[in-house]
C-alpha cells in the first residue's frame, strides 16, 4: 500500500522515462506473486535456506527503493531549479524608472523585472491576467476595471494594493513626466481619475475611448505608492540587485514573486540573469561560442549564417519581425543647423526624392543576406491586419529622384548636387559604433545618393551620445535607427505619431502641430483609438499609412527577421517575433545540470 500511494500520483506523468520504470517496477512484483502461487516453484523455493529467502526478501526490498529513488529523481529532473542565465545589454540602460522608457536595454529590464496588470503572451499574442485576475472594459470605451489578486507583496515586501495602481496612472499620465508609455493612452484632452469600488477593485477612467485599451497594460510596469525604494520596489519575477555602469547589470530572483507552476514550485526556476552591457558583436559571438553567454536576443544576419554553418541548432529565425531600420532629418526650428539645409529636410520632395535614391533590395541581400525584405512603412507586412496592402517600398530610380529636386531648384553642376541658392548638398547621418549593419546600410546610402549628386558623411557614435544628440540637443543633420514593435495594435505606435509626443522623432513635442499632414496624422490616430469599429480603425491607420508614405518623415528601409541565438544549455526557450524574442519566458527558462554546476 505505501508503494502504490508514493507511485500512483507519478503514473499519469507523461515522461516516457516514468513509466518504463512504472512498469519494469509492477513486473517485479507479480513475478513474486507468480512466484509464490507456482507449486514448482513453491517446492524448490522450500529447499532454500532461511538465509537464502532472507538474502532474496532483502534484494527484493532493494530493488524496490531503487525503483522509488530513480522515479524521485525524475520527477525532480522536471524542476531544475536555479542557475544564472547570462546574456548581453547592446547599450548602456537609460533609466530604471519603469514608466520611463524608451531605449532596448531599459525595456529588457523593465520586462524582466515589473509585475503588470495584463500581459501579452508573446507566443499565442493573446492577452492573460497577471498582477489582476480579472477586468471588464466599460461599453463607451473609457474605462476599464481591475480586479487585484490579493496577498501579492512587492520585492521589499511592501503590500500590493489599489493604491499602487492609483499612483501608477496618475504618474504615467503626468504630462511633465514625458512618458512615452503614457503617450498611448492619451486619447483625447481632460485627466486620467481612477476610483475605487472595492478592497480589490480599481477603475481607471479616461477622457476618451481607446480601443484596446487593456492591450496597453502590458507595457505599465506597476510602481509601489509607499516603498521607500521607488523603482527598486518591483513586482516581476526579477529584481535588479546590482549595477555597474558600463559593464553589467545583476538581476535576482523576486523573493515575494506571486507566480507558482502547476506543480506548486515557486517561479522563477532561474537565481539570477546576469546583463553585461556589450555593444560589441564580435565580442558577444565569441563569448556566445565559448559557452560564457547562453543567449543572443537579435543576432545579425552574417553572425547568425556564420553559426548556423556551424552550429544550426542554435540558431533560430522565426520569420519576419515587426521591426524595422529608417532614415530620418532633423527638422526641429531650434537645431544647430544651418537654415537652408533645414529647408532641404522639411522639403517633402527631398525627402522622397532621397528615398527614391535608395535600393533597399541591396540592403537586404547586401547588408542581411536576405533576412529580411524592403520596408514599406510603420507596419511590417508580419503584422498582416493593419499592413496597409495598397502600399509597396519605394522602388530605386534615381533618375526620378532628380527630376523631385529639379522642381525644387535643385540642379547637378559637374556632378554635384546644388540647391537652388548654389549650396552644395552635404549632410551628414549619425548611427550607433558596433552596430555593423546599420553601419553598412549608412555607407551604401552614402553610394546611393552619390549617384544623384549628394555627398553624406557617416558618423558613428556611442548609443548613449547618439541619443543625447538626438533627443536632447538635436546636434544632427540625418540618422539612422529603428523602432522596436512590442505591440501589433497601432496604439502602441501613440508614441511615434502624435505631434507631441517624445518620439516623434524628426520634430519633437510641437505645441500644436506645425504641418497640415502632421495634423491630420494626429486626427487619424485619436478618431482609430476612440472607435471600437475594427474597419473605421483599420481605415483611419491606413491613411496614416498612406501619409507617412507620401510625406516620408521616415525613410523606411528593411523589415528584418527576427533572428536570435540559443544555447542547448538554456531548457524552455521557444524564440518567437515579438520583443524579447527568446526570454519572453524568462520565468520558467532553467538551465542544464552542467551548465548549472559551471557557475
Amino acid at each position: 500500500m505505501n508503494g502504490r500511494r508514493v507511485v500512483s500520483p507519478l503514473a499519469s506523468s507523461q515522461d516516457p522515462n516514468l513509466s518504463v520504470i512504472l512498469s519494469g517496477a509492477t513486473a517485479s512484483r507479480s513475478e513474486a506473486v507468480a512466484e509464490s502461487k507456482d507449486p514448482y516453484l513453491k517446492k524448490k523455493a522450500s529447499r532454500l535456506s532461511p538465509q537464502a529467502r532472507g538474502f532474496l526478501r532483502l534484494l527484493h526490498l532493494l530493488l524496490f527503493c531503487l525503483a522509488l529513488l530513480c522515479l524521485a529523481l525524475l520527477a525532480t529532473a522536471a524542476y531544475a531549479q536555479g542557475g544564472e542565465l547570462r546574456f548581453c545589454l547592446r547599450n548602456e540602460p537609460k533609466t530604471f524608472d519603469p514608466l520611463l522608457v524608451d531605449d532596448d536595454s531599459s525595456l529588457s529590464i523593465r520586462y524582466l523585472t515589473g509585475g503588470v496588470l495584463i500581459r501579452a503572451n508573446r507566443k499565442t499574442q493573446q492577452l492573460e491576467p497577471e498582477l489582476a485576475e480579472s477586468w471588464k472594459l466599460s461599453k463607451d470605451g473609457k474605462q476599464i476595471t481591475f480586479k487585484l489578486r490579493r496577498g501579492i507583496l512587492f520585492s521589499d515586501g511592501t503590500p500590493f494594493s489599489t493604491d499602487d495602481v492609483a499612483y501608477t496612472m496618475q504618474r504615467l499620465m503626468d504630462p511633465n513626466l514625458h512618458s512615452s508609455t503614457g503617450d498611448a493612452f492619451r486619447s483625447g484632452a481632460g485627466a486620467v481619475t481612477t476610483l475605487k469600488p472595492g478592497p480589490d477593485q480599481i477603475t481607471v477612467v479616461f477622457p476618451a475611448p481607446i480601443v484596446g485599451l487593456d492591450a496597453l497594460f502590458d507595457q505599465v510596469a506597476i510602481m509601489s505608492a509607499h516603498s521607500s525604494k521607488k523603482e527598486g520596489a518591483v513586482l516581476g519575477p526579477f529584481m535588479v540587485a546590482e549595477y555597474k555602469a558600463g559593464s553589467s547589470v545583476l538581476l535576482k530572483r523576486n523573493p515575494n514573486y506571486w507566480k507558482k507552476d502547476a506543480q506548486g514550485h515557486r517561479l522563477p526556476y532561474l537565481d539570477s540573469i546576469h546583463l553585461d552591457i556589450q555593444p560589441n558583436r564580435d565580442v558577444e559571438m565569441l563569448r556566445f561560442k565559448r559557452g560564457e553567454l547562453d543567449l543572443i536576443n537579435v543576432i545579425d544576419s552574417d553572425y547568425f549564417d556564420k553559426l548556423a554553418a556551424i552550429s544550426p541548432q542554435l540558431v533560430h529565425d522565426a520569420g519576419a519581425s515587426l521591426d524595422a531600420e529608417f532614415l530620418w532629418f532633423n527638422q526641429v526650428a531650434s537645431a544647430p543647423i544651418p537654415p537652408y539645409k533645414r529647408a532641404w529636410f522639411r522639403s517633402t520632395n527631398f525627402r522622397r526624392a532621397v528615398s527614391q535614391a535608395i535600393n533597399r533590395d541591396d540592403l537586404s541581400r547586401i547588408v542581411y543576406n536576405g533576412h529580411a525584405q524592403p520596408a514599406v512603412g510603420p507596419v511590417s507586412p508580419a503584422n498582416k491586419f493593419w499592413f496597409n496592402s495598397r502600399l509597396h517600398p519605394e522602388a530605386h530610380n534615381p533618375d526620378a529622384a532628380l527630376k523631385r529636386l529639379q522642381a525644387d531648384g535643385f540642379h547637378l553642376q559637374n556632378g554635384t548636387l546644388k540647391d537652388k541658392e548654389g549650396n552644395t548638398v552635404e549632410f551628414s547621418i549619425v548611427t550607433n559604433a558596433s552596430m555593423k549593419p546599420r553601419e553598412r546600410v549608412a555607407v551604401l546610402i552614402q553610394e546611393d545618393l552619390s549617384q544623384i549628386g549628394i555627398k553624406v558623411n557617416v558618423v558613428t557614435l556611442d548609443f548613449p551620445s547618439l541619443l543625447e544628440r538626438i533627443s536632447q540637443k538635436f546636434n544632427y543633420e540625418a540618422a539612422i535607427l529603428g523602432f522596436r514593435n512590442v505591440d501589433l495594435d497601432p496604439n502602441g505606435q501613440m508614441t511615434i505619431w502624435l505631434s507631441s509626443a517624445d518620439n516623434h522623432a524628426w520634430n519633437p513635442q510641437q505645441k500644436s502641430p506645425e504641418t497640415a499632414w502632421e495634423a491630420e496624422i494626429d486626427n487619424l490616430m485619436r478618431a482609430q483609438a476612440s472607435t471600437s469599429d475594427p474597419k473605421k480603425r483599420k481605415q483611419s491607420f491606413d491613411r496614416v499609412q498612406e501619409i507617412v508614405y507620401d510625406q516620408a518623415p521616415f525613410i523606411y528601409l528593411v523589415n528584418q527577421n527576427a533572428l536570435s541565438a540559443v544555447s542547448t544549455s538554456v531548457e524552455g526557450a521557444s524564440p518567437v517575433i515579438l520583443h524579447p524574442q527568446t526570454y519572453w519566458n524568462a520565468e520558467r527558462l532553467t538551465l542544464k545540470a552542467n551548465a548549472r554546476a559551471s557557475r
